[in-house]
């Protein structure tokens, strides 16, 4: 009995010693030792930073209920256009993930850092293509995407601001891609901390007018996340180049490399392509929700906000596997990394699998805590509720798309995003909603048929183990 229990405070005081090296920042090998505690390592700070990033989208949309269905609908339109700009900075910090991440396995963190800068610098171009739309056109994006008279003319500084500060969302996503992928996922999650911080300090102040800060409205929430994401982008500029990390910037890596850039490129197409085809089928799924009507919308918002609060955290659990693929690949151990990847799919399987349940089972409480209108509430708990059904299913397919996108294979995920969220979400959703007379619960539906497709193929696709051989 007495080894029994000293075999327990044993195993306790090492799990706490993990955690506390997960959260400070660690210098293990993650293509040596125990498997599981490298996935622990890992995976505990891309958690958490996931958490933080979802933190942003909840706290802004809890301000922003107050000011009623139309500042909620801004945001969620506003939201379905971001996606936009979330696909690029995903796709260019996949692209970056696979290349770093396999550096570093292969012991080159020269090489890693070359990479670093040319996804930093292809970031900045592209966000600054993107911002142009954003400044000048605005009010006609929210026209084209369904918008009622109201928030073209009252809230489309919110559009302006989100989109023509786009530069540091997409920094944000690479540079924490950077860290992350060189097993440095502890300064990701502090940057994120850090983020948000600001951010829930100043959207009230911002929103509502507080103490010396102007009002602003629903368009103070967007001045409010754009700079506490821009103060976090200065804080990792400056571990970049003071930083004693894996990846660590110099003068002489802030040149192009065209050789490494294309590469990056190459790379980046598919990992943009499937966040670009996931995204816009969101986009579809908002202009088809909106034919509703804005309390439809809003409801709809609401609950997309509950449901990427949860589901980020374990993206931070499938990052970990694609770093882990990406790192053992380099290092030669492809058994390894396939090993990493299941035991990941599983834990994920496990945790959204009892999120799922709770957000079924109470769906009307968690849609109530943001807004009191009744038919909101209706319609914000009918899609809480059917989305999560799906939530265990997504949970393992999210960790075998980016296992696939560690190992370089990003065009794979996007064929099976094709077939998935545009042959199957959008037709479906539009034939169950409209033809159908399902109405928004038609569209719900499709969502969970999608992700539950998609899950199963990338399973196949991984099986196969093509993904081992692949060269980057």
């Amino acid at each position: 009995m007495n080894l029994q229990k000293e075999i327990v405070k044993s195993r306790l005081k090492q799990l706490l010693k993990d955690l506390k090296e997960a959260i400070a920042g660690t210098d293990q090998d993650f293509t040596t030792g125990k498997l599981g505690r490298a996935i622990f390592l890992l995976s505990v700070p891309m958690a958490l930073e996931m958490l933080m990033e979802s933190v942003f989208a909840v706290v802004d949309i809890f301000f922003v209920s107050k000011l009623g269905a139309d500042a909620i609908a801004t945001v969620g339109i506003t939201e379905s256009l971001l996606t936009l700009v979330y696909a690029l900075g995903l796709g260019l910090g996949t692209a970056a993930t696979s290349i770093i991440s396999r550096r570093i396995g292969e012991k080159n963190p020269e090489a890693a850092s070359v990479a670093a800068f040319q996804a930093i610098l292809l970031g900045i171009g592209v966000s600054v293509i993107l911002a142009i739309p954003g400044i000048f056109y605005s009010r006609f994006l929210l026209q084209a995407m369904g918008a009622s008279a109201i928030i073209i003319e009252e809230m489309w500084g919110y559009m302006a601001v989100a989109l023509g500060g786009n530069v540091v969302i997409m920094l944000l996503f690479i540079i924490n891609a950077v860290f992350r992928s060189a097993g440095d996922a502890a300064i990701s999650m502090r940057v994120l901390w850090i983020a948000n911080l600001i951010n829930i300090f100043l959207d009230p102040m911002l929103i509502f007018g507080i103490g010396p800060f102007p009002e602003m409205g629903v368009a103070g929430a967007a001045v409010a996340t754009t700079t506490g994401r821009g103060i976090a982008v200065i804080i990792q500029f400056y571990l970049l180049f003071r930083g004693r990390r894996r990846v660590t910037l110099a003068v002489h890596h802030l040149k192009p490399d065209w050789k490494v850039m294309g590469l990056m490129i190459r790379l980046s197409l598919g990992g943009i392509g499937q966040n670009i085809i996931a995204t816009s089928s969101w986009i579809g799924l908002v202009r088809i929700i909106s034919m509703f009507g804005s309390v439809v919308v809003a409801g709809y918002t609401i609950a997309i906000r509950i449901i990427v609060f949860v589901l980020l955290p374990s993206w931070g659990l499938s990052n970990a596997a694609s770093t882990l693929t990406g790192q053992n690949l380099g290092a030669k151990k492809p058994e390894r990394a396939e090993r990493a990847v299941y035991v990941t799919g599983l834990v994920n399987v496990f945790f959204l699998g009892i999120v799922g349940i709770i957000l079924a089972v109470f769906s009307r409480s968690f849609v109530m805590l943001f807004t009191d209108s009744e038919a909101i509430i209706s319609a914000g708990t009918n899609a809480l509720r059917i989305i999560s059904y799906g939530f265990a299913a997504y949970g393992f397919g999210m960790v075998m798309v980016n296992a696939l996108n560690g190992a370089g294979d990003t065009a794979t995920p996007m064929i099976i995003n094709i077939f998935c969220f545009w042959l199957l979400e959008i037709p479906l959703a539009y034939l169950l909603a409209i033809p159908l007379k399902l109405e928004s619960t038609g569209i719900f539906m499709a969502i969970v048929a999608a992700e539950t497709t998609m899950t199963l193929v990338a399973w196949m696709v991984f099986r196969q183990g093509k993904w081992k051989t692949r060269k980057v």
